[in-house]
């Protein structure tokens, strides 16, 4: 009996220990599985969301086909879009006081197309202040906004977000009625800054300047001189072809900003899809290894104490 108790008195320090170890390795291994199921979860929702982003984008490029169509009237009366190149924008030929109208988004999780027009903006400011001339911002998206209070600030009069999606020629309208309402007509251009699609994996930033139309320019060249107006008063006329041809630009940019965004979501989503994967099977390999070297210190520790008795036996 004295033999008994004294062997048990010696192998419980190493069963507290062993079982310390388990619970310490259990814990980890718990973590560890937790975390893998979780990053599965994710992957389940950005690969959904990128089956959704390309379902969109089909339906977004059928309205912008059809946007840039209707729009193509616009090109007698306005430049066209500038796209801007590696060599960046250039805006040195704005007038004295311009409306800068940025297109971006609601909602996140869409790379980096909101950023990108910041920047443009950013550096639209930068080079009208350094001129000596001025400007003022009216924002389109929830997510510009948030990013342009941050640097251009007090130079934001107007905001629209929670637009509803998909896109209308109304909804356009209504864009175009806020901005004019906002002093549009007040100024002597407005720059409209916007991604425009290329393809499913490449979009870039553009530009569109348009001016307000005019009786006669400071040339003296007589605006649509080869049509007739009534009632002859050619000045009302103008300003309402002016306001529809606003709204006509911003439907164009608004559906070439919505095919840019559910790209560049989709690219988004695959990429993060992607890095889940990695992540998983980084994990994994990490649990099994926390997995074997628990069950191989049980196994020593058995091992041990049962040689430990037969040692004593």
């Amino acid at each position: 009996m004295a033999s008994l108790r004294l062997i048990s008195q010696r192998i419980a320090p190493r069963i507290l220990a062993v079982a310390s170890q388990q619970t310490r390795g259990m814990a980890t291994e718990k973590q560890i599985f937790n975390q893998i199921v979780s990053t599965k979860n994710i992957r389940k929702i950005t690969a959904s969301m990128k089956m959704v982003s390309a379902a969109k984008l089909k339906g977004d490029e059928n309205r912008f086909k059809a946007a840039k169509a209707f729009n193509a009237w616009t090109g007698a009366l306005c430049t066209e879009p500038i796209v801007i190149g590696d060599d960046g924008p250039n805006f040195d030929d704005l007038p004295q006081r311009t409306l800068i109208v940025p297109f971006t988004s609601d909602r996140g999780l869409c790379g980096g197309i909101n950023t990108f027009i910041t920047r443009t903006v950013r550096v639209a400011v930068k080079s009208i202040h350094a001129q000596g001339k001025e400007c003022d911002i009216i924002v389109i998206g929830d997510k510009g906004r948030s990013q342009m209070k941050r640097s251009v600030g007090d130079l934001i009069t107007r905001s629209a977000t929670d637009i509803v999606s998909p896109g209308t020629f109304n909804l356009a309208c209504g864009l175009a009625t806020e901005v004019l309402e906002a002093g549009g007509k007040d100024y002597d251009a407005i720059l409209i800054v916007y991604n425009s699609f290329v393809n499913a994996a490449v979009y870039k930033q553009a530009y569109k300047v348009i001016t307000p139309l005019k009786a006669e320019t400071i040339e003296g060249d007589d605006v649509l001189g080869n049509y007739e107006f009534e009632p002859d008063d050619k000045a009302e006329g103008l300003e309402d072809l002016y306001e529809y041809l606003l709204a006509s630009q911003l439907y164009h940019s608004f559906m070439d900003g919505a095919c840019s965004e559910q790209s560049s979501r989709m690219t988004a989503m695959e990429n993060a899809s992607k890095n889940a994967g990695e992540m998983i099977d980084a994990l994994t390999l990490k649990y099994n290894r926390a997995r074997q070297s628990r069950i191989t210190t049980e196994l020593i520790e058995i091992i041990s104490g049962a040689s430990a008795i037969d040692k004593k036996k």
